[in-house]
């Protein structure tokens, strides 16, 4: 592996970039102080901005090059939406879990399969992991979709596994996972098929 470390990333409706202290106020106001955004989460609802403030300058401090925590800004805008990061990274076996959250406003988009979407190319074709992990709360169906459409693939269920922080209710966690060899599949039949491009188009500026 080659750690890079949280590069700025682009896509077409979002920067995905690294973390400032002066992004709490906006992060705060659009989801992490939501309890609907919070209820599958490891986390509850921060309450105070400066819970926020505080978690964000440990996040702009953190210049490890094995550190991959991006702050998902809509480029229309230039509002802060998310964050998505790839945690708990181990060196020797190339693995590292995937997360991340978005606010309400923006649900239903396809903005979040955007982001892991790129973060997954980034982890696999620049970085050199093997393999990434995804969990999620049974019920978090807007979760499941996502790292469905990403290509992570159902690898079990554990049963009750997690308590619920906001309402103390246990909740089945569903395991998911892409290998590097799953990625480059995935995308050579993408690159399959796409429509080829007519020589008129070719010509065009």
């Amino acid at each position: 592996m080659e750690h890079k470390g949280t590069k700025r990333l682009e896509t077409p409706r979002l920067i995905l970039r690294a973390w400032r202290e002066s992004d709490a106020g906006e992060a705060f106001a659009n989801w992490m102080n939501d309890p609907e955004v919070t209820k599958y989460l490891t986390w509850t609802p921060h309450g105070d901005v400066a819970i926020t403030r505080a978690l964000l300058k440990a996040r702009e401090e953190c210049k490890r090059p094995e550190c991959y925590h991006w702050a998902a800004v809509l480029r229309e805008g230039d509002v802060l939406i998310g964050d998505i990061e790839v945690r708990a990274v181990d060196e020797y076996q190339a693995v590292g879990a995937v997360a991340y959250c978005m606010g309400r406003a923006w649900w239903g988009r396809g903005l979040m399969t955007e982001a892991l979407t790129e973060v997954l190319r980034y982890c696999f074709e620049e970085v050199g992991f093997y393999r990434i992990n995804g969990v999620h709360a049974a019920e978090n169906i807007g979760s499941s979709r996502v790292m469905e459409k990403c290509g992570l693939l159902y690898e079990g269920t554990r049963r009750k596994a997690y308590r619920l922080l906001l309402t103390d209710r246990r909740v089945d966690i569903v395991e998911r996972g892409i290998l590097r060899e799953d990625y480059f599949a995935r995308r050579k039949g993408s690159d399959q098929t796409a429509e080829p491009v007519s020589s008129a188009d070719t010509r065009r500026n």
